[in-house]
């Protein structure tokens, strides 16, 4: 016979489902990166309202240039993991650090470029670029409702 403190109750898992949460965190990327696309579409009125065609073209520019910031941030990380996990990766760690070393060069020429331009695009860049920050708020809250509700 078993004591009552040896019992697990019902309903609950003796370990967690790995499988759930590695699949759950595979769709995150993609959704993230349709999420940044969306926002970009959804900010597009305020930005022309605040700075005109001007901030709007500054927004676009930093809107698209955060959605390939973030792709490339992404295949980066994972680039970085098989390189640790994986010690024959076919994955150059000097390419890697490379990657991140361009992207914020990248950012920083374009940013520079525009600013140099128009200071009602280059605020429109700047609203551009934190796009991805409303992104992953979204993406947070989502997690939260998944994981209050337990649904895969």
């Amino acid at each position: 016979m078993t004591e009552p403190d040896d019992q697990v109750p019902a309903g609950a898992d003796s370990a967690p489902n790995h499988d759930f949460e590695n699949e759950s965190f595979e769709r995150t990327t993609p959704r993230l990166l349709k999420s940044i696309a969306i926002m970009s579409l959804v900010f597009v009125s305020p930005a022309f309202f605040f700075y005109g065609w001007l901030g709007t073209i500054g927004f676009f520019l930093g809107a698209g240039l955060s959605f390939i910031n973030f792709r490339f941030l992404s295949r980066g990380v994972e680039g970085l993991a098989a390189r640790v996990i994986d010690q024959h990766s076919s994955e150059k760690g000097g390419r890697i650090i490379m990657r991140f070393v361009l992207r914020y060069l990248l950012v920083g020429v374009v940013g520079y470029a525009i600013f140099r331009g128009s200071t009602q695009a280059f605020r429109g860049f700047l609203w551009g670029l934190c796009v991805p920050a409303g992104s992953l708020m979204v993406e947070a809250v989502w997690q939260g409702f998944k994981g209050f509700r337990n649904e895969p």
